[in-house]
């Protein structure tokens, strides 16, 4: 049967389609409130020319249909299957970073709190979104100040020998030692956190107010003094949603600016009146760019998935199924949710304002090859939820040929630029032919010096590897009870990082992102470094192998030979007199002897 056959025979009730190529897997994915009409309509001859949909047709080999009850399942059904299968002819939505949240791993016997940006189905709550971006980190700092519930990747299951450093601020009760907190006191004070995350901070203070009573008059002052405190801190946090509830309702703006292929849109969210956050998406394989099509594909796959909806949504170009996302998302809040296309007035300009700050964006995405320092470090830091900029990173590189000749490199980025007085080479001394043994004795061996120097730790600790060897530094540096430092490594060839303590959340940044432009400078600089060193070791050792198969030539006369005349090559030239003015004369006299040998 072929597809227009297929497309006569389809139902005329509501649906989705799929056009499937020669392997299988679908090219693009559409619904409709009658399958029959909208996939007859791909056929008609009367058709005005669409070279889009013409080349889907013709990579197109199958047609399957999905039945739905109504539109509103299509819709959903449509979104779902185009983030599945991600069709070559559909708009897909390649940057997908959302904003990020704040995690409660609830589950854990000693929950810990972190932020992200990926939704899990693993039994931990999840609040947010929050923006700007950084308000969840400056959430989470405030819970580790007031609350001690941690952020670390330091395992719990078992105690340590001391905390880290985040206990001796006061950011953390430590979990982590036997008899420094006990279940009870870590549980209450998850209990708090959690009522804070959900909002409910004027309940919290009511029974804060009741434990510092408590506490006064059973003379525990202290204790009573770290509440008031601590009722303090939460009543300015209530102040700010009282502000913020009052304020004007929140709507998002999107603008966007498309030159072929390439497409950039930008999207402010504008939360009480002002410009809260932005984001941006970026574009390089659009096939015949469309403005009503694109929006329409957008909103879907940013709001269907996203907890939270605004009031309005604001854009640049009206779409055919407008009025059926706005039912949909209605209903996904619980209140009325509008979609606009402002023609005048302080919106318009305001969507002029968000197009203006998509061309900047375009630019600098595909005009820039050099993007500024700050920018990759501080994308880098979103990228793996760090609480800072990583100003500086050591990265740590093993290079050998089959196990021989085992060396290291580190190199730093500090200050926005490699910092080459600081870069160190190791020679593993391990003797074993791996890279995780190697990895862990080098990157011990570096911060054990540290320490013993009293000197700060980098802001990021990069390895060139996968998770072997990201874990291998890992148990390095808790070897030497750091517990709490930021480490991520860099697979070689998918070019995907992973956190440790979210190996299971990798990385996978887009290949035009300024924080991969970061990480892979700075790995290939640390390969170069190590590979150089490596080199050299081996040059040096065959080198020296040569000589010592002169008699009486040992390792410091033949490094005093090469000091002297350089190389090998020049060392055959030299005359038996020249050599008796560094060596011993029945030295020179077996040197020259062999060289007039090995010449015949």
């Amino acid at each position: 049967m072929t597809l227009k056959e297929k497309a006569e025979a389809a139902p005329l009730r509501p649906g989705v389609y799929i056009f499937k190529g020669e392997d299988g897997k679908p090219v693009y994915v559409g619904k409709a409130k009658s399958l029959r009409l909208r996939l007859r309509s791909y056929f008609q001859e009367s058709r005005p020319a669409d070279d889009k949909r013409d080349r889907m047709l013709g990579a197109a080999r199958d047609l399957e249909t999905i039945l739905v009850d109504n539109e509103k399942e299509s819709l959903a059904l449509e979104n779902n299957l185009i983030k599945r299968f991600q069709p070559r002819y559909n708009i897909l939505l390649r940057d997908d970073k959302t904003y990020p949240y704040v995690k409660l791993t609830i589950r854990d016997n000693w929950p810990r709190v972190y932020v992200t940006r990926r939704l899990r189905k693993d039994g931990s709550l999840y609040f947010g979104p929050y923006f700007p971006a950084n308000l969840a980190y400056r959430v989470v700092d405030l819970i580790h100040r007031s609350f001690g519930v941690p952020s670390c990747t330091v395992d719990l299951t078992r105690f340590h020998p001391r905390p880290c450093l985040e206990y001796h601020i006061k950011r953390c009760v430590g979990p982590c030692v036997e008899g420094y907190t006990t279940n009870a006191i870590y549980a209450e004070n998850v209990r708090q956190v959690r009522m804070l995350l959900e909002g409910r901070v004027s309940d919290l203070i009511r029974d804060l107010r009741v434990k510092m009573s408590a506490a006064a008059e059973s003379e525990c002052y202290e204790e009573a003094a770290r509440l008031r405190d601590r009722i303090g801190t939460l009543e300015q946090v209530g102040e700010r949603q009282k502000m913020a509830a009052s304020e004007a309702r929140d709507a998002d703006f999107f603008g966007f600016h498309q030159e072929g292929s390439q497409a950039a849109v930008n999207l402010f969210h504008v939360r009480g009146g002002r410009v809260a956050d932005r984001r941006e998406f970026f574009w390089e394989d659009l096939e015949d760019f469309e403005p009503a099509s694109f929006f329409s594909s957008l909103l879907k796959q940013i709001y269907l998935d996203q907890p939270y909806i605004p009031d309005t949504i604001h854009v640049p170009a009206d779409f055919e199924d407008r009025e059926l996302l706005e039912e949909v998302l209605s209903e996904k809040r619980g209140r009325r949710v509008r979609i606009e296309i402002p023609q005048r007035g302080s919106k318009h300009a305001l969507v002029e304002l968000v197009a203006r700050n998509a061309l900047h964006s375009f630019e600098r995405r595909f005009r820039v090859k050099n993007p500024p320092a700050r920018e990759m470090e501080d994308q880098l830091a979103e990228a793996l939820d760090l609480e800072h900029s990583p100003r500086r990173i050591e990265c740590f590189d093993i290079s050998h040929i089959q196990g021989s000749d085992v060396v290291a490199s580190m190199v730093v980025w500090d200050g926005g630029k490699m910092k080459k007085p600081d870069y160190r080479k190791f020679i593993v001394r391990n003797g074993q032919n791996d890279d995780f043994a190697s990895m862990r004795e080098v990157v011990g061996r570096r911060y054990r010096r540290l320490q013993d120097e009293k000197k700060a730790m980098p802001d990021l600790v990069l390895i060139d590897g996968g998770i072997g060897q990201l874990h291998a530094a890992a148990a390095a540096l808790e070897d030497l009870g750091i517990i709490n430092q930021p480490l991520a490594a860099i697979a070689k060839k998918e070019e995907i990082l992973y956190a440790l303590g979210r190996e299971d959340e990798p990385v996978a940044l887009d290949h035009h992102s300024p924080a991969l432009h970061l990480v892979q400078q700075i790995r290939d600089e640390a390969h170069r470094f190590a590979v150089s060193f490596h080199r050299s070791r081996r040059a040096r050792r065959s080198v020296t192998t040569e000589l010592f198969k002169i008699p009486g030539v040992g390792e410091r006369t033949a490094r005093k030979l090469l000091s002297q005349f350089g190389s090998v090559a020049a060392l055959k030239r030299v005359s038996a007199e020249e050599l008796c003015q560094v060596v011993r004369n029945r030295e020179a006299k077996a040197i020259r002897e062999y060289f007039e040998r090995s010449a015949l």
